[in-house]
């Protein structure tokens, strides 16, 4: 299927790459190249689409891939993998250590997007059941230090992002189904933490998100097949089925930015649901009346093998 897409019947989105992921996440648009990303966290790989020819790989991570963006080289991305931040060279395939995360606790690397100065903000999850609130939110730095957030501790945190000004950021822990606002400076600091949208509990949990030009949050809604537009004041405004239960995370892209990526997940699905289901787990994609933003890049240096430290909350 071609980016030239016409508008999803019905706001239905439509299957664009048949990817049968464990767990698929990250949904990131690379303006540049005219290429989508995305990673499966249990299948413990890093995926690629592109536009222009319908082509798609996967590189094989050697742990579970959690998240990641886009760096000033084009060849290059910070990725978090479940228990660490590292560089990897999309070329030769080559992983270079940053930093360890939370290695004391039961908990592994989640959602992670970078906000407008080009630092990369991502948060934890709680590795076992039942779930604890112990994980953290971090920001790893320029200068490659990785500060913990002066946030609430979370179980699954997700649905990170930022206002197009930078100056909101968006948050949630899943397992509350909250997701939450903060002041958010170009200093990095962190304010007037605040309840942004209160998911029902019949509608799923809020998982990936992402902010369009008007400051509207898109949310993949876990076990809602849906993703929900929610204007800067926290209201509805636009919903989206997705043909399968488990939506995970959200882009704009395309040329126009008014293209939206959604990935899936299989993980967890008995064999009924994926009889009904034949796509879970796969790249979906639908057209919005609304356009998206080039997604922030890590503005950090590249530093191999330099280890940075933890610094204390701001």
């Amino acid at each position: 299927m071609s980016d030239q897409l016409q508008p999803a019947r019905g706001d239905v989105a439509e299957l664009l790459v048949h990817a049968k992921n464990a767990l698929g996440e990250g949904a990131t648009w690379c303006s540049r190249s005219g290429r989508l990303y995305w990673n499966d966290i249990e299948g413990a790989s890093l995926a690629r689409y592109d536009t222009a020819d319908g082509s798609h790989r996967v590189w094989p991570m050697p742990e579970r891939l959690a998240c990641f963006a886009l760096c000033e080289d084009a060849d290059t991305l910070l990725i978090g993998l479940a228990s660490r931040l590292a560089f990897f060279d999309l070329r030769t395939g080559e992983i270079t250590p940053i930093v360890d995360v939370e290695p004391d606790l039961p908990t592994r690397l989640n959602d992670g997007r970078c906000d407008r100065q080009g630092r990369f903000v991502f948060g934890t999850k709680y590795e076992r059941k039942p779930f604890e609130k112990i994980g953290g939110f971090y920001r790893l730095n320029h200068d490659l230090t990785l500060e913990k957030l002066p946030l609430p501790v979370a179980a699954i945190s997700n649905s990170i992002g930022f206002s197009p000004d930078g100056g909101t950021m968006y948050y949630a822990d899943s397992f509350t189904r909250e997701i939450r606002a903060c002041d958010y400076g170009a200093d990095g600091t962190i304010a007037n933490d605040r309840l942004f949208v209160q998911v029902p509990s019949h509608e799923g949990e809020p998982d990936g998100s992402t902010v369009d030009s008007e400051g509207g949050l898109w949310n993949a809604q876990w076990a809602g097949e849906c993703v929900v537009r929610y204007g800067p004041d926290g209201v509805e405004t636009e919903r989206i089925r997705v043909p399968t239960v488990q939506p995970t995370c959200v882009t704009l892209g395309g040329e126009d930015y008014s293209t939206l990526y959604v990935t899936s997940a299989r993980d967890g699905l008995d064999s009924d649901t994926l009889e009904r289901e034949p796509h879970a787990g796969g790249v979906f994609v639908a057209r919005t009346r609304r356009t998206g933003l080039a997604e922030p890049r890590f503005q950090g240096g590249f530093q191999g093998g330099v280890q940075g430290g933890v610094q204390g909350k701001r």
